[in-house]
Formats: structure tokens, C-alpha cells, sequence
């Protein structure tokens, strides 16, 4: 669409867009490439706010995220929710967006979480419907994001590689590729990370989220890790980047995700480098 920027095809690195780091976000644009900004946070912002996220936009390329559509539902999303972003897309010209693989919403109910789907035929179709409804709404397609979840989605019949897999390859949607996710799912169900990543589609990759979590005790005893986003990058982490930078040979753009318990942002900066150097190691030992 008219409003979605060309992007320049190099790898990038960036940071989440929270008020709290607002100030070391704009004195530290030199060592930021891109900002991610909530897109339901200025769906009803004020015109000073908006007019404010415009000028950062001028100042650093700016992508969306949504965290309310439900696109992984047999439920139809909203034309009004759609609408709502590309309007904002115009207005920052943003150049992509982004939404989960996940259910909001069901039987006029919110409920308040990013959930997992049934892993199934079903939620595979209801997926590519709202995505190309989506496209067509906004004028593009967004980039899909894997969650993360403490539960086995009940019913489900097929893995979590094969669900994304074939909802990708039935869309023109492209990856958004939340490492800790990955991370706290196989290791909370005993799979192994490196694995579950060798098997999604990696050419369709073009984002990628970083954040951290915390364990927390889950049934008869079990220790569940959770996806908070308050806490440094892991190493595991940052080990699957090294591998994903590997066997991915397009350009990445990164973004740490922090909701909370923000560190100074010297700290998030160093992050930002170390999320570098584990890329950098990839490409290097692909070459």
C-alpha cells in the first residue's frame, strides 16, 4: 500500500517502543535502527500523540505490532480492527506490521490473553482467511508471530512447526520469529529448541523477537518458563540467533522486546550489541 515504506534489505536492530524508555531511546538513536511501536496503544491516542510518533517516524524507521486481532481463529477479525491499523499506517508510514498466530476472542468474550489455537485443520483455514482478510484490508500482509504457551493447545493435532508452516505457505505472510517463545515452549514440553527451529519455514523469516522470562511452578511440581518480557535476553536465547543467523541467509531485523522492570538503557544497549555479535557469529559460520 501507499503507506508501507520500501525497506532496505540489511539487518537491523532495534528496540520496543514503551514510554519508560522514551528518553534513552532518543538520545541513542545512532546505535537504534528501528523502533517497534504497539499499534493498539494510538488506536485512540490523542492527535498531540500521534502527531509525536509521526516525528519519530521521520526520525527512525518505524514497524507496528498488533497484540489484538486474533488472527489464528476460526472467528472472522474485524474489518473496523483492520481499518484501524492501516489508517495508523498511513499516518506513521510504518513500513510493515505484525500480529500473533492466536485467539483473542470467542462468543463476544475477551479474554484478556494472547492464547494458543487448537493445533488443527480447522484453525489452519480460519488463520489464512483473516491473513488474506487482512492483506486486502490493510494492503499488505502482516508478519506472523509464533507464541508461547504453558499448555498444550487441547485437540490439537498437528506440532507447532507443521501448524505455522502451513498457515505461512498458505498466505503471503511472512515470519515473525519470537525466539524466547520458541524457547520456553520446547523446553517447558521437552522438546529441543534447535530442532523445532531447523523445522520451520526459515526462508519466510524476516523479524525476529528477543525478551526473557521467569520460571515459575507449574502442575504436580513441574518448573514452567514464562514469557513476561521483564528480564535481560538469555543466553539460550541468543544461541538460537546464532543458529537461526546460520541457516537464514536474509536480512533480519531484531527487536528486543521489554514491558517492564526496564533496565537503564545503557543495559538494553548492550543487549542490542550482544544480539549483534550472535548474529554475526551465524553469518560468519555459514560462510
Amino acid at each position: 500500500m501507499a503507506g508501507v515504506a520500501a525497506v532496505e534489505r540489511r539487518e537491523r536492530f532495534g528496540l520496543g517502543w514503551r514510554p519508560e524508555l522514551a528518553a534513552g531511546i532518543l538520545a541513542h538513536l545512532d546505535r537504534i535502527d528501528v523502533i517497534e511501536v504497539i499499534a493498539e496503544d494510538y488506536f485512540d491516542a490523542p492527535r498531540r500523540d500521534l502527531r509525536a510518533l509521526q516525528t519519530l517516524a521521520a526520525q527512525v524507521p518505524m514497524v507496528l505490532h498488533g497484540v489484538s486481532l486474533g488472527l489464528a481463529s476460526t472467528v472472522a477479525v474485524e474489518p473496523s480492527r483492520l481499518d484501524r491499523v492501516a489508517r495508523l499506517i498511513e499516518a506513521t508510514r510504518a513500513e510493515s506490521w505484525s500480529e500473533h498466530l492466536a485467539f483473542v476472542r470467542g462468543g463476544g468474550i475477551e479474554i484478556g490473553h494472547l492464547a494458543a489455537p487448537p493445533r488443527t485443520e480447522a484453525s489452519i483455514e480460519g488463520a489464512c482467511r483473516n491473513i488474506d482478510c487482512a492483506a486486502r484490508i490493510v494492503g499488505c500482509a502482516p508478519l506472523v508471530e509464533n507464541i508461547a504457551t504453558l499448555v498444550t493447545p487441547p485437540t490439537s493435532r498437528l506440532g507447532e512447526a507443521e501448524w505455522i508452516q502451513r498457515i505461512v505457505c498458505g498466505t503471503d505472510a511472512g515470519i515473525l520469529l519470537d525466539l524466547h517463545n520458541l524457547y520456553a515452549n520446547t523446553i517447558n514440553f521437552g522438546d529441543d529448541p534447535q530442532i523445532l527451529l531447523r523445522r520451520l519455514p526459515l526462508e519466510r523469516v524476516t523479524a525476529v523477537h528477543l525478551s526473557g522470562g521467569r520460571w515459575i511452578n507449574g502442575p504436580n511440581g513441574a518448573r514452567r518458563l514464562l514469557d513476561d518480557h521483564l528480564h535481560d535476553v538469555p543466553a539460550e536465547v541468543l544461541a538460537l540467533l546464532r543458529e537461526l543467523g546460520r541457516l537464514a541467509p536474509q536480512p533480519l531485523t531484531v527487536i528486543i522486546e521489554r514491558d517492564g522492570r526496564f533496565p537503564p538503557i545503557a543495559g538494553l544497549l548492550d543487549q542490542l550489541d550482544s544480539a549483534r555479535t550472535a548474529l554475526a557469529a551465524g553469518r560468519e559460520a555459514a560462510a
